[in-house]
């Protein structure tokens, strides 16, 4: 696998999933695992109260540019200005809708968020640093 880093410039032609923010670890950023009170990380074994964990984007989308098809995930902060609130702060958000409409699958994001997520970024060109 080559180290070499370089920009793609390409428009998005879809989103590949619906659940755009993950517990993460502070440490390494891998995924938590979650339960009612406590989360662990099972990579580097940091745990704590569920409250307290954090959370970070991760956005799977398929791009093309002028030759080729590509799979990538984008992560973190970079995300910020196009949702427009931190991860974190859209998770709350997201909880909270969840628990006004009595939602109960906690992974679900609602469909207007995922319909959003789709217009701000399909059909649209980004430069990826890859």
């Amino acid at each position: 696998m080559s180290s070499a880093r370089g920009l793609l410039a390409a428009s998005v032609i879809s989103v590949q999933n619906s659940c755009f923010i993950y517990p993460a670890c502070q440490s390494c950023f891998s995924r938590l695992v979650l339960d009612s009170k406590r989360f662990n990380c099972l990579k580097c074994g940091c745990t704590g109260e569920a409250k307290d964990a954090s959370y970070r984007y991760r956005l799977s989308l398929k791009i093309a540019d002028t030759n080729d098809l590509f799979d990538i995930t984008v992560f973190g902060s970079c995300l910020d200005p196009f949702f427009g609130v931190t991860a974190g702060n859209l998770q709350r958000c997201i909880e909270d809708f969840n628990q006004l409409s009595g939602e109960v699958n906690e992974d679900a994001s609602p469909g207007v968020l995922v319909q959003a997520v789709e217009t701000c970024f399909i059909g649209k060109r980004f430069i990826f640093g890859v």
